[in-house]
């Protein structure tokens, strides 16, 4: 039983992707039905298409069915023609047709990776009608047919089965890239006063990176659903702009604290370093709970508490005069630490404000379903 239960806890903390097989699955076995139904000449093709489109979310296989259509219709357009508008006889005369198909679609989806289907649709259109003795303009339009029954079938299916919107999967990727900016400042304040763990540092830089690169990619599938009406929420510009924001400040100061402070200022600053360090990294982490649960934002006042009291400290440290003995390049981190602390503490009060507008939205859906 204990088994049992951890391994269906383990699938269903996987919630996204468990959908995501069902409708693929769905979708085959309903594109098959119906290609099969229609006489379709070769159902394999609707089913192999229902499975390309069928993609995480909504947005996603909006793209997906976009996409490979315009590159079937495309590429059986050009496979019909030349087909028919070139005369051939033999191998060679087809191979001759192949080079003039496959080059110059190729070249195109080279530039335009979204349409690589067309090369794959005018070679089965040249290909196929040799092999059965058909007619090309026939190949090409049980070619079309079979991809439009299998992209009909795989939108119908991401709609209409277990749909997943982007609009929920972005609460998700923002929250866990917070997380780990949250790790990564707090683990570049304390390298100030004891060093850095440049290995754990870049492990989380990289995994920032690789998330950052994730959320602006579900980013866009939810604009698109939300252009296509399929979706509400709020805009994701904003909330995308300000994490990317956030980024770039935890690589500012990464930058300035490439080595602890001397001595004397680890001494001055470490109690109030260490509290900027304990507030930020607790708000950041409170907002991206706060997102994925679709609460309001956190209480931003100890940040605000907490950089104050560091200016404080600065400028008493200023005032004592330990600036003036720093060598140059010691002095510019320094003040390149206060600069960038402060463009941060700017884009927490941005974050605040968008946690607050997701909070708003998911309350007026809620009120929208309980009327």
């Amino acid at each position: 039983m204990t088994l049992a239960k951890e391994l269906f806890d383990r699938v269903w903390s996987r919630k996204t992707q468990l959908g995501l097989a069902v409708r693929v699955t769905v979708a085959a076995t309903a594109a098959y039905a119906i290609a099969t139904a229609l006489h379709l000449l070769l159902p394999l093709w609707a089913v192999l298409t229902s499975i390309i489109v069928t993609q995480m979310s909504v947005g996603r296989s909006l793209k997906a069915t976009r996409d490979y259509m315009l590159g079937t219709i495309g590429g059986a357009v050009y496979g019909g023609a030349i087909a028919i508008l070139i005369p051939y006889s033999g191998e060679l005369g087809l191979l001759g047709l192949l080079v003039l198909a496959v080059a110059p679609l190729a070249f195109v989806a080279s530039i335009y990776p979204n349409l690589s289907s067309a090369t794959v649709t005018a070679v089965i259109v040249l290909v196929l009608p040799s092999m059965h003795h058909a007619d090309p303009m026939a190949s090409a339009i049980d070619r079309v047919s079979e991809v439009s029954v299998g992209a009909v079938t795989g939108l119908l299916v991401s709609f209409l089965v277990l749909p997943s919107r982007a609009v929920r999967q972005i609460r998700a990727s923002a929250a866990r890239l917070l997380d780990l900016i949250a790790e990564a400042f707090t683990e570049l304040l304390a390298g100030l006063t004891r060093g850095r763990d440049n290995d754990a540092l870049h492990r989380i830089q990289d995994g920032i990176g690789t998330a950052m690169v994730g959320m602006n990619t579900i980013g866009a599938e939810a604009e698109r659903e939300r252009s296509a009406r399929l979706s509400g929420g709020p805009d994701t510009g904003p909330l995308l702009r300000t994490i990317l924001r956030l980024r770039h400040d935890v690589v500012m100061i990464g930058r300035a604290t490439v080595v602890p402070l001397p001595i004397e200022l680890q001494t001055r600053l470490a109690a109030p370093l260490s509290e900027v360090a304990t507030a930020i990294a607790l708000f950041v982490r409170s907002a991206a709970s706060a997102l994925r649960a679709g609460a309001g934002a956190p209480a931003i006042r100890p940040v605000h508490l907490a950089l104050d009291r560091y200016a404080d400290e600065v400028a008493a440290v200023r005032r004592d005069g330990l600036i003036r003995g720093l060598p140059g390049e010691m002095a510019e981190r320094f003040y390149a630490i206060g600069f960038s602390l402060e463009q941060m503490h700017q884009n927490l009060c941005d974050l605040d404000r968008v946690v607050g507008e997701w909070a708003e939205s998911t309350a007026d859906k809620s009120a929208r379903m309980a009327e």
